[in-house]
């Protein structure tokens, strides 16, 4: 089915509108105040900030490097209570079993440990791509190939995010625990669509950072005014509050984006089991109007298509 971006953004919205307060209460338990409580609690966290607010990669890369090597433990726990939460949220807005929030959030416990595995496997693989593309431009000595191999390694980043980023409604959603499965399950949603959803998720950054700052120059002000101390405070509960919300748009947009290609992936199975029973059903879904959004993919092609006709095997003159 090819995926739309202004009904995937319509369905997110209304999904938003549904579930509002439900998913501000756990994105707040689950992101808001554990976030909101690191930023205060750690100091290195303002070097972070200060690095970002710079611009200079290698000063947020040395900054980052150190905060996670002395707090890894910190980063690991909250990891944990914020994969809960986000499963548990993608739970309550898409099972069709209706869970209620002690269920969905048992739920999420049940499969965090799946969810960062499958999270570390990308992070692995993520790496193992961009190294090797960098170092194979590197290796040339011509800059421009080392440049060349920079800019490759950061286009199959990209395509390999855009892959694998259904990896949590498929575990949340469908409860596939393996993470490997996981993987390949988003891998296959998400084929011949890479480039519109690349898109998508895209507008949606570039929207949300410019909202996120504006936010923070808005409200940070006060707290800036009133001294180090408040200016401390205002950036903890301001970086918490920005991470809440995008993480509640995020859950809306991932149940949405997961939906539309899983019932799409789901027709054509349903379509497949009807042919086979009855062959004539390609006729009828050749016909059918509700087949109209997927007459373009090319699975639906061809399971319409009909079998080749077997070649009769022409007899020669029998041998006297």
């Amino acid at each position: 089915m090819k995926f739309n971006l202004d009904t995937a953004w319509k369905d997110a919205s209304r999904l938003l509108s549904r579930n509002l307060g439900l998913l501000a209460v756990v994105a707040g338990v689950f992101f808001f105040l554990p976030y909101a409580g690191v930023a205060m609690a750690l100091p290195e966290m303002g070097d972070l900030q200060a690095a970002q607010a710079s611009g200079n990669f290698d000063l947020m890369a040395a900054a980052a490097s150190d905060l996670y090597a002395s707090y890894w433990w910190l980063f690991l726990v909250l990891a944990i209570i914020q994969g809960i939460g986000l499963l548990a949220m993608l739970a309550l807005v898409r099972q069709r079993a209706n869970p209620t929030v002690g269920e969905a959030l048992a739920a999420g416990g049940r499969s965090v440990l799946s969810y960062i595995a499958a999270q570390l496997l990308q992070v692995a693989l993520i790496v193992f791509v961009a190294v090797l593309l960098t170092a194979i431009g590197a290796l040339t000595g011509l800059q421009a190939l080392a440049v060349l191999g920079g800019i490759v390694a950061f286009v199959v980043t990209c395509y390999i995010v855009v892959k694998l980023s259904l990896v949590a409604p498929v575990i949340a959603i469908e409860g596939e625990r393996n993470p490997v499965r996981a993987l390949r399950r988003s891998w296959t949603l998400t084929r011949g669509q890479s480039f519109r959803l690349f898109l998508f998720y895209l507008l949606l950054l570039v929207a949300f950072m410019v909202l996120s700052v504006v936010i923070t120059l808005v409200l940070g002000l006060p707290f800036a005014l009133a001294g180090e101390q408040a200016a401390l405070l205002g950036e903890g509960v301001l970086s918490g509050l920005v991470n809440a919300v995008m993480v509640v748009v995020a859950v809306c947009v991932l149940a949405v984006v997961h939906t539309l290609r899983h019932e799409g992936d789901l027709a054509l199975t349903y379509l497949r089991r009807a042919i086979d029973l009855n062959p004539d059903n390609r006729t009828l879904a050749r016909q059918e109007p509700d087949f109209e959004p997927l007459r373009r993919e090319l699975a639906f092609r061809q399971a319409v298509e009909p079998p080749p006709t077997p070649r009769r095997r022409s007899r020669g003159r029998t041998p006297r």
